[in-house]
């Protein structure tokens, strides 16, 4: 990235700072979203930002995203980075604060915006999908009622660095997703992705009481296939419940719906999802979800 926007102006990636008294940085107190561009235009962006300005308010965070200024500065930034499309993560950091705790609300967040090329994404993942692990890192319990999509992000890293030793001792040629499952032993959600799969028509996703993010990818699809007339139960599932699936697939704002073709677990059982490549019904959800958002 050349450029990144800090507090709305475009700056030199090398002079992009923040303080190191900001509580984002000392604390983890910020949110952020990601989402992706069609036709440089960011998409679901309305729900995005609606996501972030409940959870600003929730942590007391004095930010209200303005969504034709965040257009226009997605847009400035796409040329300036010499991009058409773009991979968009708009940060909110509390701003700075004392060194301690403090029960005030914060006075001047401040408002980072980057944008970076979309991941390289072959035509064959939509297609021979991805291999699925269960992890032994849990899902941590999120830190207020609904899981906010804040900055404490520990868990996932720990997540993506227990897959990365799967991944270097796996002969799988597929992208790999790992799993969180909660304390409980509960299906939660994918390290960067909402999870859904399929029995005999019926499609099945964890509810948000797993501590699972509302992720605004798995809103959609669960409007969709409510649209297709397609059964939907939100609920509690154990990871042997993936086994008997007639399909599989996560979501999220940037890869949109990629079918898991394979499971694999720590101690090396495996198995193949359905018929190994996408299933009907993931197609049809995928059709329909691009064509909802304009790709």
């Amino acid at each position: 990235m050349k450029y990144i926007g800090v507090n709305g102006v475009p700056t030199p990636s090398a002079e992009a700072v923040i303080s190191v008294m900001d509580h984002g940085f000392m604390y983890g107190m910020g949110l952020f979203e990601t989402f992706r561009t069609y036709g440089g235009e960011p998409s679901l962006l309305d729900r995005h930002l609606k996501r972030l300005n409940e959870g600003c308010r929730t942590l007391g965070i004095p930010y209200e995203a303005d969504a034709e200024r965040i257009r226009k500065e997605v847009t400035e930034l796409l040329i300036l980075n010499g991009l058409s499309e773009g991979y968009v993560r708009l940060t909110v950091s509390a701003g700075e604060g004392p060194l301690g705790l403090t029960t005030e609300d914060y006075i001047k967040p401040t408002v980072i915006l980057y944008v970076k090329p979309l991941p390289p994404m072959d035509f064959s993942l939509y297609t021979q999908g991805k291999r699925l692990w269960r992890l032994r890192t849990p899902r941590n319990t999120p830190e207020s009622e609904v899981r906010l999509k804040s900055l404490h992000y520990m868990n996932n890293l720990l997540a993506r660095r227990e897959l990365a030793v799967y991944e270097q001792d796996s002969s799988a040629h597929l992208p790999s997703e790992g799993m969180l499952l909660t304390a409980e032993g509960h299906l939660a959600e994918g390290i960067a992705s909402n999870l859904f799969f399929a029995e005999q028509g019926r499609l099945y996703t964890p509810e948000i009481g797993t501590g699972i993010l509302p992720g605004i990818t798995r809103a959609i699809v669960m409007e969709l296939a409510a649209r297709c007339g397609l059964s939907l139960e939100e609920g509690r599932y154990p990871w042997d419940r993936l086994w008997t699936a007639d399909e599989i697939f996560v979501t999220n704002s940037v890869q949109e719906l990629v079918p898991v073709t394979q499971l694999a677990e720590p101690d090396g059982k495996s198995a193949v999802v359905g018929e190994g490549e996408i299933g009907p019904l993931t197609k049809q959800l995928l059709y329909f979800y691009r064509e909802s958002v304009g790709s």
